[in-house]
């Protein structure tokens, strides 16, 4: 699973997204890629199961890149705890995502299967998300 090694503080507010992406707007690496349509939180499991959606398909030939980092921590009180006595503990991490942000990239594909890739990684996304392709291709 992706984490950080290192935090300058544990625990974080977690604020919701808001605007579009200040970065990571347009493909850099990859021929194809997928770009997301809305705001909100990828945790790192969901980055992990995509990773693993996408290098299913590469079978050794091509190459991935994952344009997001789960440095997020998001914690939790345990269950039936009463109120109060502070926050929780940190229970996983999550990847904040802004609308029109590249989240994977991938080359070495051929268009159907590429396309075929990325379908099967938004579903495992709880944003809605996009398919892009470099302009060249």
């Amino acid at each position: 699973m992706l984490m950080p090694s290192r935090v300058k503080y544990r625990k974080h507010h977690l604020r919701y997204p808001k605007g579009t992406s200040e970065g990571a707007k347009e493909l850099h690496f990859g021929d194809y890629g997928i770009k997301t349509l809305e705001s909100g939180y990828i945790t790192q499991r969901q980055i992990e199961a995509c990773r693993l959606t996408l290098s299913r398909f590469l079978k050794h030939g091509g190459k991935i890149w994952i344009r997001i980092f789960p440095d997020l921590s998001v914690t939790k009180k345990p269950a039936e705890t009463r109120m109060g006595k502070g926050k929780g503990d940190p229970a996983y991490w999550c990847a904040t995502v802004k609308k029109g942000r590249i989240l994977f990239e991938l080359e070495g594909l051929s268009k159907e299967e590429s396309l075929q890739a990325l379908t099967q990684v938004s579903f495992k996304l709880p944003l809605k998300t996009k398919i892009v392709v470099r302009e060249e291709v």
